[in-house]
């Protein structure tokens, strides 16, 4: 299946993910881009990571991935499986995957194109975002920022190779 799909993500130094369902770090600068990037799109998300955001984002299209044939959100598309998720998306030029890891995993072999912000630290975690297989992946773009609360982090872009 062709598809556009774009992951985005933010990791620790450590692949550090998330921590007791949540983000380990606070960053206000990252929820803004991914704001600007996602708005407009679809956004696939697992249950988990839905209910961890407890509400829909506005200026989206949530698509949550659930294996519960039952779940029902008020205002959102729900699909079996990944693949199930993205013929969701018909029509739009850049889906965005936006969690959790079970499904980034997935993602990341159907993916085109990855966001990544790189925080420059390293935080306790209970989820992983896997090492980037530079043999699979190019590095298209870099920009160094430091935040307000003086975290060091990198806004990263891959296309797949």
């Amino acid at each position: 299946m062709k598809s556009n799909l774009s992951v985005i993500v933010a990791t620790a130094k450590n692949n550090v993910i998330g921590y007791n369902n949540t983000l380990p770090w606070r960053l206000p600068e990252d929820l803004k881009r991914f704001k600007a990037l996602t708005m407009g799109h679809h956004i696939i998300m697992g249950r988990k990571t839905y209910e961890s955001l407890g509400r829909l984002l506005p200026g989206r299209t949530i698509v949550i991935v659930t294996r519960n044939k039952a779940y029902k959100v008020e205002g959102a598309l729900i699909a079996e499986s990944l693949e199930a998720a993205i013929g969701l998306c018909d029509g739009d030029a850049e889906p965005f995957l936006i969690g959790g890891a079970e499904l980034y995993q997935e993602g990341l072999k159907l993916a085109t194109k990855l966001y990544i912000t790189q925080i420059h630290a390293e935080f306790v975690g209970d989820t992983f975002f896997e090492e980037i297989d530079a043999e699979k992946w190019q590095l298209s773009e870099k920009k160094d920022h430091v935040s307000a609360n003086s975290l060091e982090y990198s806004d990263l872009v891959y296309l797949r190779k």
